[in-house]
Formats: structure tokens, C-alpha cells, sequence
């Protein structure tokens, strides 16, 4: 006897996959590798060392670094391989030319459409910047600021909006995790510009949400600009 799922599936028909797969998989290893500075800028990815450390076949190891050769963490040289990119003043501009962008969008979006579940899910994100803070723990607190731009893009409900910010918010994590013994960020100030940014979806307020992020965002240019020329 065939279940109703089944009797309503037509041949042929795509079903969704819940595992990810094995490249998928070590690509989003890569990533955060990249991201927390354990495969520097420049560094060399040696694919039957990497193949041997993730315990997989170069197979699926190619196919996750060409992911990435993709999103612009990783560049492709003839006859010397694949290189962590390294990245300038200018591109840390460009970044958060591009960021803004980004969260413009997904900002606009949740003021429209998904107000109550932004303010809910944001809070709770906040939450975990004022206890990362609390520690005194750059990581934890760096880790929470990148959960709260990830959550912002997310509730938006724009699938292309979350993966062009995935790239972008690994790219930031770069400099900053490159500028760690620079970058000095003012905690408080930080939390509060978060704050602000609920605050602002809560009010529905979208001209006032989007003068907050633009002050926000340019305030961490600026001071990772300055980290980058101390």
C-alpha cells in the first residue's frame, strides 16, 4: 500500500536531498579554514595533503576547492595550482561596497515582509554578542557578529541575497582574523550598533534601519582600514 507522498510523486520528479555530500561537505571545511586563518592568505593547497588530512579522495577535494576557486576564496594559477587569496585595502573596500549592497536588500525585505520573525530571531542573536562580550573573547564575539549578518541576510527570505553574503562575511573574516594583533574593536560600541539594528526592524522604520547599517558598516571599514595601514 503506497503512502500519500508516494502515491503523489510522479516519475522522474527531483526530491529534495538531505544529506549534503561529500564535496559539499569539505568545502564548507575549506571555508572555515580559511576563514579562521588555519589556510592563511597566499598558503598553497596541496591536494594530496589535504586529501590525506580530510580523509577523502581527491575526487570530492577538487571538486570543493573549484566551489571556492568560484566564490573568490581561492585562486587558480597555471602550473603552480590553487592559493588562498590574499586581499588589499581596496578589496576591503570593495567588500563592504559590497556588503552594504547586500543587507540594503535583505534589510528592505524584512521591514516589508518579515518584521516579527526578524525582531525574534535578531534578539536572540544580539543575546549572544552581549554574552560574547560579557567574556571578553574576540573570537566568540567575532563568531556572534558573523551569526547575527548571517541570520539578518537569512530571515529575508532570499536564497541568491545568503549565498552572495557568505562569501562576503568569509572574506571579512579573513581581515579580520589576519589584523588580530591590529584590529581593536570598541565592544560596547559594536553591541550597541547591533542593538540599534533590531530596534530599527522592530520600529518598522526602514529609512532609519538602513542610515544604522550604513553607519555601521562604515565604521568597520574604517577601522579596518586603519588596521591595515598601523
Amino acid at each position: 500500500m503506497l503512502g500519500t507522498d508516494e502515491q503523489n510523486q510522479q516519475p522522474g520528479e527531483l526530491e529534495p536531498v538531505q544529506r549534503k555530500s561529500t564535496a559539499a561537505i569539505v568545502a564548507d571545511q575549506l571555508r572555515a579554514a580559511i576563514m579562521y586563518g588555519s589556510l592563511p592568505p597566499g598558503s598553497q593547497l596541496g591536494e594530496a595533503e589535504l586529501a590525506a588530512r580530510l580523509g577523502v579522495s581527491r575526487g570530492p577535494l577538487r571538486e570543493a576547492m573549484q566551489r571556492l576557486v568560484a566564490e573568490g576564496l581561492l585562486r587558480s594559477e597555471p602550473h603552480r595550482g590553487l592559493f588562498v587569496m590574499t586581499l588589499d585595502a581596496d578589496d576591503v573596500r570593495d567588500i563592504y561596497l559590497a556588503r552594504l549592497a547586500v543587507e540594503r536588500a535583505a534589510c528592505e525585505q524584512i521591514v516589508r515582509h518579515h518584521r516579527v520573525e526578524a525582531v525574534a530571531e535578531l534578539t536572540a542573536a544580539q543575546s549572544r554578542m552581549v554574552a560574547a562580550a560579557g567574556k571578553g573573547d574576540p573570537i566568540e564575539l567575532a563568531d556572534a557578529d558573523q551569526e547575527f549578518h548571517e541570520t539578518l541576510v537569512r530571515v529575508s527570505g532570499s536564497p541568491r541575497l545568503q549565498r552572495m553574503a557568505q562569501t562576503l562575511l568569509v572574506e571579512k573574516r579573513m581581515c579580520l582574523t589576519a589584523l588580530q594583533d591590529k584590529y581593536h574593536a570598541d565592544v560596547q560600541a559594536l553591541v550597541d550598533e547591533h542593538k540599534g539594528l533590531v530596534d530599527a526592524i522592530e520600529a518598522g522604520d526602514e529609512q532609519l534601519l538602513l542610515q544604522r547599517l550604513q553607519a555601521h558598516m562604515n565604521d568597520a571599514l574604517n577601522r579596518l582600514n586603519g588596521s591595515m595601514t598601523s
